[in-house]
């Protein structure tokens, strides 16, 4: 999912204010996608980005982060790592890969995060309120020797549930990370209140974040695909072990 955050520069001293004007900020520099999927095959993977200002250039400024949000030069580097881009105008950003990329994991994914900052043009008027915001999406680096292939059933259906108590825990066997953002008692029902979405990574569990009761004896989770989309998987228990009743449409 996509983050983003509010950066101010003023010499006003009315808070208030600030926090009314950051609700309705808009970002100028507008990034194409809501996560970043980078093959092992590729040596590089392009961006579009554009200024949505019809009247001013902004300077867009990216960057990498690690799973645990320090900034990294590598295995990977982005390129620029700042552009100037015209009012009303597309532009591009590349994140290319190192030699040290051959040293990642091979046999899952590795979890980054890319980083988009604007920064506004310097305002020449006094008492001036400026915001900034900045995107902040995942980036997944995919071996090869794990690259989707093409018709095949969503490894996510592989995903299980185990039931302790009232607590479901969330079993990922795929060497893939997977984003649940909702959880549910039926398909395209209500979300279970209290739900907090969360990330399992390749071959790990971690426990959901509502009672068992609360998406009973069918549940329904919602994920991010490769796309950004929301498919929905729906499962079958049997007494504490619960398997996705795979989707025909998709197999």
């Amino acid at each position: 999912m996509k983050r983003k955050n509010i950066l101010l520069t003023s010499s006003l001293s009315a808070c208030l204010l600030c926090v009314m004007v950051a609700q309705q900020a808009q970002a100028a520099i507008a990034l194409d996608r809501t996560r970043v999927i980078f093959n092992g095959d590729q040596t590089s993977v392009s961006l579009n980005i554009s200024n949505q200002n019809k009247q001013l250039p902004y300077l867009a400024q990216g960057w990498l982060e690690d799973d645990k949000g320090n900034k990294i030069q590598t295995p990977m580097t982005v390129l620029p790592p700042v552009q100037r881009i015209e009012p009303n105008k597309p532009s591009q950003i590349k994140i290319q890969a190192l030699p040290q990329a051959a040293q990642l994991a091979q046999d899952r994914e590795t979890l980054f995060y890319f980083n988009l900052r604007e920064i506004p043009p310097k305002s020449d008027k006094a008492n001036t309120l400026q915001i900034a915001l900045q995107t902040r999406i995942k980036l997944f680096f995919r071996p090869a020797a794990i690259a989707v292939q093409k018709n095949s059933a969503p490894a996510q259906e592989q995903m299980t549930l185990s039931r302790q108590g009232d607590s479901f825990v969330v079993n990922n066997p795929t060497p893939y990370y997977v984003t649940i953002i909702d959880a549910s008692n039926m398909k395209n029902g209500t979300g279970a209140k209290g739900f907090q979405p969360f990330m399992v990574a390749p071959k790990s569990s971690v426990p959901l974040t509502v009672s068992a009761s609360s998406v009973g004896s069918a549940p329904v989770l919602t994920y991010i695909n490769d796309y950004g989309g929301r498919p929905q998987l729906s499962f079958s228990c049997n007494g504490s072990s619960c398997k996705v009743v795979p989707d025909k449409t998709t197999s």
